[in-house]
C-alpha cells in the first residue's frame, strides 16, 4: 500500500513538472515575440505595402503578407471543408464501423497527416512544373488545401466515431434515409468541425515551406489567382535572414501579428465549439 502511495506521488510530481515546463516554454516564446516585436509594431507596418527595399532597411509595411495569408487561408479552408465533410459523412453514415474501406481511408489520412509540409510543397511544385504553371495565389491555395484536408477529416472523424450509434439507428427506425440522417450527424459533429477548422487554420497560416514553392512572394497584393502572393511566415523568414538589425526587429513584429491573428482565431473557435457542444447528445 505504501509503495502504491509513493508511485502515485511520483507520477503526480512528474506530471506537474512536465506541465510547468510546457507553460515555461510557451511563456518564453510569447515573451520573446512580444518584447522584440512590440517596438516595431506600428500602424504603418500593418497598413502599408513594402516601399523602397523594405527588407533591406526601406520604408513601408507588410500589408501584402497579411492580405496574402488571409487570401490563402480563407480559400483553402473553404475548399478543405467542402471536400472533407462529405468524406467524413460517407465513412460514418454509409459505411459500417468494421468496413475495410473506412479502415484503409483512416490509415491513409493518418499517413498524410504526418507528412511534413515541405513534401506537399515539393509535390505541388513538381506538378506545377509539369503543367507549366508559375508560382501564384492559386498554387498556394491548392497546396494548403491538400495540407489541411487530412487535419479536417481525422479531427471530424474522431468526433463522429464517438457519437452513439443508437442515434443513427433511431433515425433509421423512424423511416429516415441515410441522407436525412446526415442532419443529425451534423449537429453531433459540429464541435468537431469547429475544432478541425481551428487546427487547420493554425497550421495553414503558419506554414512557410509549402507556400515558398507554390505561392512565391511579391511586394504587392495579388488581384488574380495567377499572380504571386506573399504570406506572413515568409515575411518573417526573409526579414530574419537580413543582416540589418532593424529589419530583424520587423521580423519579430510580423511574428507578433501572426501570433495575434492565431490567438483571435483560437478564442473565436473556442467560443463556437462551446456553443455547438451544448447541442450534442452524450
Amino acid at each position: 500500500m505504501k509503495l502504491k502511495f509513493i508511485e502515485e506521488k511520483v507520477a503526480k510530481a512528474v506530471m506537474f513538472i512536465t506541465t510547468l515546463t510546457l507553460f515555461f516554454f510557451v511563456a518564453s516564446i510569447l515573451y520573446t515575440i512580444v518584447s522584440k516585436g512590440w517596438s516595431s509594431l506600428t500602424w504603418e507596418m500593418i497598413s502599408q505595402l513594402p516601399q523602397g527595399g523594405f527588407y533591406i532597411g526601406g520604408d513601408g509595411g507588410i500589408l501584402n503578407a497579411i492580405v496574402g495569408s488571409l487570401y490563402i487561408v480563407g480559400a483553402s479552408t473553404i475548399l478543405g471543408l467542402l471536400i472533407s465533410i462529405p468524406v467524413v459523412f460517407y465513412m460514418n453514415v454509409y459505411l459500417s464501423k468494421k468496413s475495410k474501406i473506412a479502415y484503409a481511408a483512416r490509415l491513409s489520412f493518418d499517413v498524410l497527416f504526418g507528412i511534413p509540409s515541405i513534401v506537399y510543397g515539393a509535390f505541388a511544385f513538381t506538378i506545377m512544373i509539369y503543367l507549366g504553371l508559375k508560382t501564384s495565389l492559386l498554387g498556394g491555395i491548392i497546396v494548403i488545401t491538400l495540407l489541411i484536408i487530412p487535419i479536417f477529416i481525422r479531427s471530424m472523424d474522431e468526433i463522429a466515431r464517438t457519437m452513439p450509434r443508437e442515434i443513427l439507428d433511431a433515425t433509421f427506425s423512424l423511416g429516415a434515409t441515410k441522407w436525412e440522417s446526415i442532419k443529425v450527424v451534423v449537429r453531433q459533429i459540429a464541435p468537431g468541425i469547429a475544432t478541425a477548422t481551428l487546427l487547420s487554420i493554425g497550421r495553414a497560416i503558419g506554414d512557410a515551406a509549402a507556400v515558398l514553392f507554390t505561392a512565391g512572394y511579391t511586394d504587392s497584393i495579388p488581384t488574380s489567382l495567377s499572380q504571386p502572393a506573399a504570406t506572413l511566415p515568409l515575411a518573417v523568414f526573409f526579414q530574419l535572414s537580413s543582416p540589418i538589425e532593424e529589419v530583424q526587429q520587423r521580423a519579430y513584429g510580423a511574428a507578433l501579428i501572426l501570433t495575434i491573428i492565431v490567438l483571435v482565431l483560437s478564442i473565436v473557435g473556442r467560443l463556437i465549439t462551446n456553443r455547438f457542444s451544448k447541442n450534442r447528445i452524450k
